[in-house]
């Protein structure tokens, strides 16, 4: 290039693009064909600071793109309007400063800044400077003398001399005109005055100019200055507008990144001046990620996995998102498809979750389309593992920058701590790092969380916390801390230091706070060491790769370990017993109740009790238990809650990933299984099905091999399948996983009819056989089988209940047939809890289907299984498990009041016993039946109760439920404990949290509840929103009781919806409420549907006979639900009943704006508790659904 190019600097495209200088430091040259160079491709010609560059030239690097939306800086946005409000009110200059790392996006910012100062007599300079700028002297003020005196236009020295001898004629002697010269690039005549002159008189004259040209501009029109990338502005630019910020009102905007140094006097006196605003920048959350990727791609939705991807390894930060699309780009990872609607898709597992994560509403006025005008998803090419893909170059160069700059002793520590993982506590990196002691180790951890390598967390519930949302941006007040002493500021830096170390000695989990750095140091290891570091943290994991001591430190899998053999350290004796008690081996030295305190099985319920007398005895027996709890002196009652999702996310998780780098799949195989039932236990299906396809790709290698013979590790896969699709609604596809699982198991479950009543017969025999052995004593299974009985039992409970959902008759037997087999697998195991389970599943299948002897006897046979379990640990656990079990079975099948009773009781035990996980569903159960009760005094205060768990906790779920009680409130109690907006804003935050999302039911019951709400007001545009995002969630067909709060608030919305179709006479109204009336019976038909629901529907049923004109059946439906109501106790509905019954017959007009009406005078709890409402009076704040029988077109 020297010599084709002589006598000018030059460089290639890749230099060129690697420069990040503004395009006007370059100019393209004619190509050239060069010896030995196929194609060179464009050629630039290095201009740098020139009068071309100066002049003429635009100033910032990149223009604002119109339909490219500022996303997730709205906060920012805010501060600068607020700032220019004062500047424009006031006569003073005002400075706004924003500092962000590199990437963040302040060029953007200043971009959207400079369009939207725009505005008559304002004048916006906008320029951004390079590191070349810092050695320019006084360069930055040149460039904004030049714009105000008008000769960034002038295309020659001789025009911009013309110019500047017009503005300055009367405010500078003509023999100074030549101090003009250097800094403008002109060319008046030197005088002998200045050719004497020294520097610095020189400088003071110029600055002095500058001052008064400023100062007579001001007056015509305000200036806006704007610069990007301020960190190099020069120190003569600083000291100058320290100095004009006092005289001249100016507003100032910059955009920096923190300076490497201390910052020079006069850029410190302007941080700290009292008319500056100076806001660190915080990364963008991940909702904005999400929309960014969307705009960036032109797709209307993006896989859940490519998104968590994006999301996790940008850390928010705009550039890495734009740099790791643009890699998955590269690899040609991205597969683009033509949107199709969600109801043409079969459902197999390869698409359970296929459910694409799509942009908020903020891009709701973007046109998301490609060229041919269709809209169109991104999808993953199959098979492909985005956490495996090395990290783009441009990524791991800024990486391999800040590892450089580190001492060797942070170096080797970033590299140890990669090796472990992108998340790991401190004892795991003491036990890797070679020759280090404690204290090294926390002043290095110390250092490396000062200078944002490391996040430190307290414990597990902290990480998630901070994981759920970045820090957004803040106000750093540079002023306060000025006005301390410049030796106290010393010592608090010293002292700082310190408490942050304290802080890492607090802290046990520790987090890189870039997944990059992790990545980057992570491959500068060599094969072997790696391997080698690698064992040794499998083998110091593998100790606590278990549940937490509150769970008594058993496997997610119960009694896993036993069938496969994958430890890399021995066990001893201590070890066995720990892992083996939870599964029902009873210690000698756990405690039972007194023998004077609790009767004996045969005393506990004699046979002639009446059933008023037995609900008083079991009633009895759960207060004496609470009682005991309450005043034993023992160490009964946990000191600390769960802490398994903590184990889970840090000692599994790493564990299983360190198994697969070492090529050991059997292990990983293990350790994936187990994550995948922690992630059930803990509700998150989404990240169970993910781990459960990391495992599928194991099985799948571990199968080619002869040697590998693991029929337990299949089984287990395919019912954890079966899980996973159960909880997601699929039905279908759950009974065929549960199917493979239980052949797998030697449980072959009959396919017709012939084989299903033989296999009733022999089950029927085997559940007489172990009820009359169960007094005796007999030898338990082993472990092994005990492993397989465990599964199976879980695989039949789920069985019977994808069998009773179905109306069809023979389905009924199925049904059956698996209550059966579960009792005789929990009966085999004679482990307490998996047989009391098993009684109360066979009792609640009876009570659904309307057995009336059966489910009674075995509801006492439960009771009577607990009487004389040990009052400790899981003996404990149990009798409060049958607290909220027997609650939740009374709830669905309408006994309120007991309902009530158990399930207050359920709740003092769960918490004493410190178990969120099972504390928030007693809690949210009870809120259902006091609501359906009327009684809001106790309901408020459970509300409350489960409003502090879900905030101690962070739990989603509960938070999300207490938000579907407060919506509930509002439509059908009368009053308002929570605003509508409230509600609606935690929605809108929350629809995309993977527990909510893939959770059959709460998102369904949300989205209904609000569609209702606008289909009262009739605001018709608003309702469809809601109903369509919650019509895809209708098919998750879920045998739930959450599943049927949801799908009877949905088909009210429709309901409502037909009220309208029909005053309306739209053409098919008459086919749509055939429909819905066909949807609702067949709702009432299903077992699984509970009697507490039957009042709502038959209401809604009503309803729609009476919009068609069928008084007849309107009556027999009205009357239905009215005698449910009264048996029930259920005060909520009975009292709409009686109102829909005498507003329908009654002679009096329908009001268009009753509801708004009502919705204008709805009380807050606070009226009603101060005693400002009559509680009395609420009742009659209630819908009236509106009907004109004369004027109905059929």
């Amino acid at each position: 290039m020297m010599m084709y190019y002589p006598g000018i600097v030059t460089c290639d495209s890749v230099t060129y693009n690697g420069s990040n200088l503004p395009a006007y430091f370059f100019k393209e040259l004619p190509k050239k064909a060069m010896k030995g160079v196929g194609d060179s491709g464009p050629v630039y010609q290095c201009l740098g600071l020139n009068e071309k560059v100066m002049f003429g030239m635009a100033y910032l690097i990149c223009n604002r793109n119109e339909g490219y939306p500022l996303l997730g800086r709205d906060k920012e946005i805010r501060y600068f309007m607020r700032t220019m409000k004062e500047f424009l009110m006031s006569n003073c200059s005002r400075i706004l400063m924003y500092e962000g790392l590199f990437g963040y996006g302040k060029s953007q910012i200043l971009m959207e800044i400079e369009y939207l100062a725009q505005g008559e007599n304002h004048r916006t300079i906008a320029i951004a400077l390079t590191k070349i700028s810092f050695h320019q002297n006084f360069y930055t003020i040149q460039i904004l003398m030049a714009n105000v005196l008008g000769l960034d236009t002038c295309r020659h020295y001789k025009e911009r001399q013309s110019n500047l001898q017009s503005r300055v004629r009367r405010l500078l002697d003509e023999k100074f005109h030549c101090l003009l010269n250097d800094i403008f690039h002109v060319q008046f005549p030197i005088s002998r005055e200045i050719s004497r002159m020294s520097t610095l008189r020189k400088q003071k004259q110029l600055e002095a100019l500058f001052v008064k040209i400023l100062e007579q501009t001001v007056k015509e029109e305000r200036i806006i200055f704007i610069i990007d990338e301020a960190q190099f502005v020069d120190v003569a630019s600083w000291t100058f507008m320290e100095k004009l910020i006092r005289t001249v009102p100016i507003f100032i905007i910059m955009s920096l990144s923190p300076f490497v140094g201390l910052p020079c006097a006069a850029a410190s006196a302007i941080m700290k001046n009292r008319n500056t605003t100076y806001i660190t920048l915080g990364p963008m959350q991940p909702s904005d990620i999400r929309n960014k990727v969307c705009l960036d791609l032109n797709v209307r939705s993006i896989p859940k996995e490519l998104e968590t991807y994006l999301v996790e390894g940008s850390c928010g930060v705009p550039y890495y998102c734009e740099e790791l699309l643009k890699n998955l780009d590269r690899h040609q990872v991205l597969v683009f498809q033509q949107m199709e609607p969600e109801e043409k898709t079969k459902v197999t597992w390869n698409n359970l979750f296929k459910n694409f994560v799509k942009p908020t509403e903020e891009l709701k006025g973007f046109s998301l389309r490609n060229e041919e005008g269709s809209e169109e998803v991104c999808n993953l090419v199959s098979g492909v593992r985005l956490k495996n893909l090395s990290p783009p170059a441009s990524l791991k160069e800024i990486s391999l920058v800040q590892l450089d700059s580190m001492s060797l002793s942070h170096q080797m520590l970033v590299r140890c701590a990669a090796i472990i993982g992108l998340t790991f506590t401190t004892e795991l990196l003491f036990e890797v790092l070679p020759c280090w002691n404690m204290k090294m180790m926390i002043k290095a951890l110390a250092t490396l969380v000062e200078l944002n390598v490391f996040y430190c967390f307290r414990n597990g519930k902290d990480l998630r916390l901070a994981l759920k949302k970045n820090a957004t941006s803040f106000e750093v007040h540079h002023r306060s801390s000025s006005l301390r002493p410049s030796e106290e500021m010393d010592h608090s830096e010293e002292e700082e230091l310190r408490e942050l170390e304290g802080e890492v000695i607090e802290c046990h989990i520790i987090r890189f706070s870039r997944p990059i750095m992790q990545k980057t140091a992570y491959e500068l290891w060599l094969k072997d060491q790696k391997k080698a570091m690698h064992l040794k943290c499998a083998r110091f994991l593998e100790e606590n790769a278990h549940r937490c001591d509150h769970c008594r430190s058993g496997d997610f899998i119960p009694y896993h370990h036993f069938m496969v053999d994958i430890r890399l350290n021995t066990l001893d004796m201590d070890t066995i017993k720990k892992m083996t008690k939870p599964q029902g081996i009873q210690a000698k030295e756990e405690i039972s109740l007194a023998k004077s305190e609790v009767p004996k099985r045969s005393e506990f319920l004699p046979e002639n009790l009446s059933p008023e007398e037995i609900k008083d005895t079991i009633l009895g027996f759960f207060d004496l238990i609470i009682t005991r709890l309450r005043t034993v002196e023992e160490d009964i009652i946990p000191l600390e809650s769960c802490q398994c999702e903590e184990v889970l996310e840090i000692v599994i998780l790493p564990l299983a990933q360190h198994f697969v780098a070492l090529g050991e799949n059997n292990k990983a195989l293990y350790y994936f299984l187990e994550i995948a039932a922690a992630y059930l236990i803990l509700g998150d299906n989404y990240m169970a099905y993910v781990y459960l396809n990391e495992g599928e790709k194991l099985l799948k290698i571990l199968r080619q091999k002869k040697s590998w013979r693991r029929t337990f590790e299949s089984a287990t896969f395919y019912s954890l399948k079966g899980q996973v699709c159960f909880n997601m609604g699929q039905m279908v596809l759950a009974k065929k996983m549960l199917r493979k699982a239980l052949k797998l198991f030697n449980r072959v479950f009959p396919y017709n009819m012939i084989s299903l009543f033989l296999q009733t017969h022999v089950e029927k025999n085997r559940h007489f056989h172990y009820l009359n052995q169960q007094g005796s004593e007999s030898a338990p299974p082993g472990k092994k089988r005990l492993a397989q009985l465990y599964r199976q039992t879980a695989c039949f409970s789920l069985l019977w209940r994808i069998y009773s959902s179905n109306y069809f008759f023979h389905y009924k037997f199925y049904g059956h047939l698996a209550a059966v087999m579960q009792v005789n697998s929990a009966l085999e195991t004679q482990n307490d809890f998996q047989i009391i389970n098993a009684y109360l599943d066979y009792s609640l299948y009876h009570q659904l289907a309307g057995c009336q002897g059966m489910w009674f006897k075995y509801e006492l046979m439960a009771m009577e299984q607990i009487v004389n379990l040990p009052l400790k640990g899981e003996g404990i656990e149990i009798v409060a498990l049958v607290a909220g079990r027997l609650a939740h079975i009374k709830y669905i099948m309408g006994h309120l009041d007991l309902a009530i009773e158990l399930g207050s009781r359920a709740h003092k035990l769960w918490s004493l016993l410190r178990n969120p996980n099972k504390h928030y569903l007693v809690l949210c159960r009870l809120c259902k039946s006091l609501f359906l009760k009327s009684r809001y005094k106790q309901l408020i205060q459970v509300l409350g109760w489960l409003w502090d768990l879900s905030v101690a906790e962070e739990h989603i779920f509960s938070k999300a439920f207490f938000y579907f009680v407060c919506l509930d409130i509002m439509l059908y109690s009368g009053f308002i404990y929570r605003t509508f907006e409230e509600c609606v804003e935690f929605i809108c935050q929350n629809e995309d949290d993977r527990i909510l999302k893939f959770q059959s039911g709460i998102l369904l019951g949300l989205y209904s509840c609000v569609a209702i709400w606008y289909a009262r007001l009739q605001d018709w545009d608003e309702f469809h929103t809601f109903s369509s995002r919650a019509k895809p969630l209708v098919s998750r067909r879920t045998p739930t009781v959450l599943y049927y709060e949801g799908i009877a608030r949905y088909l009210e919305g429709q309901v409502l919806y037909l009220q309208n179709q029909i005053e309306q006479q739209l053409e098919n109204a008459q086919d749509r409420g055939v429909e819905l009336l066909k949807n609702l019976e067949s709702l009432v038909a299903q077992n699984t549907t509970g009697p507490v629901f039957y009042p709502r529907l038959y209401h809604l049923m009503a309803y729609v006979c009476i919009l068609m004109g069928d008084g007849q059946n309107c009556d027999l439906f009205l009357n239905t639900a009215l005698r449910l109501s009264e048996t029930q106790g259920n005060m909520l509905e009975k009292c709409w009943l009686n109102m829909s019954k005498e507003w329908w017959y009654s002679t009096l007009e329908s009001l268009e704006d009753q509801w708004l009406q009502t919705v204008l005078s709805l009380p807050s709890w606070e009226k009603i508790l101060s005693g400002k409402v009559n509680i009395h009076d609420v009742q009659k704040n209630k819908f009236l659904m509106r009907v004109n029988i004369l004027d109905n077109p059929f």
